[in-house]
């Protein structure tokens, strides 16, 4: 049995897709009965960076996915429209998907799940997390037996190489995000990345897998990296961290919740922490289970390779269950790879949560501003763990604050409270610590 593919997109993803499709020998045995059937781009005019015979590539997009004779539709073109309404239009035909597609998937998963289960047909996203990194397949399959309390995440390469250049040259931000673009690590607009928009994607995907209920995308917290400067990455190295953007996903601790905390903020990892020493584009994801413990997976998160690895690895699973389900074995298999959760997950307010902060404060340098400040906390049930002051110039100087784990409701208020001081001048920065 041959099964056939119509590809969508042959841009950097595709062509990988496409190159190792067509080079089966010495790699899984199942690729050898896997066939390009298709192929569908935006323009025919775009060189390309790999033959095909005339006539399998098209401009015909909806034929792609209405053909018949096509068995699974991979879906590497990015953005939302039309891979959206492709990727609904193929399951109605009743066609497998395996999609790079984040942005879909992490928006309208809802809507593509739900009738992918009406249709009876597999959809497949390894490709849309972390690239090359097997995290989906892990939580969807290896780490079935467990139940997944947290994953925390390293999930966007562009952000990481900032923070890493950042941390390793004292750099400033706006700097080290031109040279991430000049060097093709960043986009010429690079909102998704720096604001936490592709983070938040991801870390929705992986937490509904992970705790098997559905994400609304509006739910989660999400803060960028664009405030951190390299005072706040020479202070972190003081005492005792770097500064990661991370995805953040947990059983809720507060007792009287049974939510789950989401959230994408710049975040303080201690040093000795795994994820702490993940530089440059790589992502890594810390998976906490019972009985498992803790399972970090580290790799290169995008580029051609890493995602076309996810993308055919997810074929040929797709291949492998229809060989199986001619078996007899369709219920288990669509148990094992399905994404069959259909109701949406109590996300808990950020509010709620309970962490430490490190807050850095300009105020006048003069007796009693120290005093000052920790009344202030105090007033509000913060306590403090480090208080450190430098003198900077024109009478004012730089205090460092680091608290103890405090809820972020008091320390808001805390912080709103702060702000009446006459002696303070401004609050550049607050960042979490994990």
């Amino acid at each position: 049995m041959t099964c056939k593919v119509g590809l969508l997109g042959l841009g950097t993803v595709g062509t990988g897709v496409a190159k190792i499709l067509q080079d089966p020998v010495d790699r899984h045995p199942l690729l050898q009965e896997i066939e390009i059937a298709r192929i569908g781009v935006r323009s025919l005019l775009k060189p390309r960076d790999v033959e095909f015979p005339d006539g399998y590539i098209t401009e015909d997009l909806q034929s792609i996915v209405a053909d018949p004779e096509i068995d699974i539709v991979v879906e590497v073109m990015g953005g939302i429209e039309p891979a959206k309404r492709l990727i609904l239009t193929a399951i109605a035909n009743g066609k497998h998907i395996v999609t790079a597609n984040k942005a879909v998937i992490a928006r309208y998963g809802d809507e593509i799940f739900t009738a992918a289960k009406e249709h009876g047909v597999y959809v497949m996203l390894e490709a849309a997390v972390c690239g090359g990194i097997p995290v989906i397949q892990a939580l969807k399959q290896s780490l079935g037996a467990n139940r997944i309390t947290g994953i925390t995440g390293i999930i966007n390469g562009t952000t990481n190489y900032i923070l890493s250049r950042m941390h390793a040259e004292g750099a400033e931000f706006e700097n080290t995000l031109e040279d991430a673009q000049r060097l093709g690590y960043a986009e010429a607009d690079p909102t998704a990345d720096v604001d936490g928009f592709d983070a938040a994607d991801k870390i929705a995907i992986l937490a509904s897998l992970a705790f098997g209920d559905r994400i609304k995308l509006d739910d989660i917290y999400r803060e960028g990296i664009r405030t951190i400067t390299s005072a706040d990455i020479a202070w972190a190295k003081d005492l005792g961290f770097v500064i990661k953007l991370l995805g953040i996903a947990r059983r809720s601790n507060d007792k009287t919740e049974k939510g789950i905390e989401i959230r994408v903020h710049p975040t303080l990892v201690p040093q000795t922490h795994p994820l702490a020493s993940i530089n440059g584009v790589t992502n890594a994801i810390r998976v906490e289970g019972d009985p498992i413990g803790e399972v970090v997976f580290s790799g290169p998160g995008a580029g051609s390779g890493a995602t076309a690895s996810a993308v055919v690895a997810d074929i040929v699973n797709v291949v492998a269950a229809l060989k199986a389900s001619s078996k007899g074995a369709s219920n288990e298999i669509n148990q094992l790879m399905g994404c069959s959760h259909d109701r949406y997950a109590t996300l808990s307010p950020i509010q709620n949560i309970a962490t430490q902060y490190y807050v850095r404060l300009i105020a006048q340098d003069k007796p009693g501003v120290i005093g000052d400040l920790g009344a202030c906390f105090g007033k509000h049930l913060v306590s403090i763990q480090t208080i450190l002051q430098r003198n900077i110039h024109d009478g004012f100087a730089e205090i460092i604050v680091v608290t103890q784990t405090v809820s972020e409701q008091n320390f808001q208020a805390a912080i709103a409270d702060l702000k009446n001081l006459a002696a303070l001048h401004s609050i550049p920065t607050l960042i979490r610590v994990l």
